[in-house]
């Protein structure tokens, strides 16, 4: 837990870092037992809300993995104001989900621009991992813009969806990293491009909405090597983060949230594509590098 914690809060710093919002960036991890009773849930969220308050502002929280609005809104009730995307009913702006997946699309679309020249999607091959609230958008988005989507999940009510109402293609988890296509969106956990995946791929980009998908930052060079594209994370899926921050901080609307995330994720990638193609680097590095110049700069 505490590993999780330290390199997602380092990968929330150089998400608000990279396109210059003026947040700093942390995370928690609530380390839950394997025999937790989960009527317990919302005592232990009313807990870490106590704990957030006793901060005073030093430190905000929001919805992740494992976690929903529904849960902020307890958390608020003893860590309120420092509280973000609790449900519209209570006063917040709601699930980040759909920014993100927005703003993954967005990144998808500028990969495709720079792999094949132009930004269309009709026709292309993209696997999606995991169909929870940003996965689930994503596909929404790709469908509509003509793109030939596979799925996989290992949730059957999910499995049953996507594959029999929306008559994707499923791809079982155990298939997914031999399996060709053009894009693969990783939306679930992190760690998923490591030393045995990244031999197996079969893509000609990675651009998903996952956190941490590398397990160590020197796989991007075994990417780079293999001749895959990857999108980093923390610049592709920033727009839940920065639509919530705008609309609860800024007084933005929804929509103006939406042409926010719209148009930066592509201008943010489209600079780590350039300084990585210029200097010769991974887009990973390409992307620290502008984040650790922006921090060293007080933004």
């Amino acid at each position: 837990a505490l590993q999780d914690a330290l390199r997602l809060s380092a990968g929330m710093t150089y998400k608000f870092a990279v396109p210059g919002i003026p947040f700093g960036g942390g995370k928690a991890v609530i380390a839950i037992p394997s025999e937790f009773d989960k009527q317990s849930c919302p005592a232990l969220l009313r807990r870490h809300g106590a704990l957030i308050q006793q901060l005073g502002g030093l430190f905000f929280t929001g919805p992740d993995f494992g976690t929903t609005s529904e849960d902020m809104d307890i958390i608020a009730e003893t860590g309120a104001p420092y509280i973000f995307s609790r449900t519209l009913a209570a006063g917040g702006s709601g699930s980040p989900g759909p920014f993100t997946a927005l703003g993954v699309f967005t990144g998808i679309q500028t990969v495709c621009e720079h792999l094949f020249g132009d930004m269309t999607l009709k026709s292309r091959r993209v696997l999606v991992q995991g169909t929870g609230s940003v996965g689930g958008a994503l596909i929404e988005h790709l469908g509509a813009a003509g793109a030939k989507v596979m799925f996989s999940d290992v949730d059957e009510g999910a499995i049953r969806h996507f594959r029999d109402e929306f008559e994707l293609k499923f791809v079982p988890a155990e298939a997914v990293y031999r399996t060709e296509c053009d894009i693969f969106a990783p939306c679930a956990l992190g760690a998923v491009l490591n030393a045995d995946t990244i031999p197996q791929l079969k893509c000609r980009a990675v651009a998903g909405g996952a956190n941490n998908q590398l397990a160590d930052p020197e796989n991007a060079k075994h990417l780079l090597d293999r001749g895959i594209l990857y999108a980093p994370d923390y610049v592709i899926n920033v727009g839940g983060a920065m639509a919530i921050l705008g609309m609860e901080t800024q007084g933005w609307a929804r929509d103006q949230a939406e042409k926010e995330v719209a148009e930066n994720v592509p201008r943010v990638l489209r600079q780590v594509f350039e300084l990585a193609a210029t200097e010769g680097i991974t887009t990973e590095a390409a992307a620290r590098r502008i984040a650790e110049e922006r921090l060293s700069a007080g933004m």
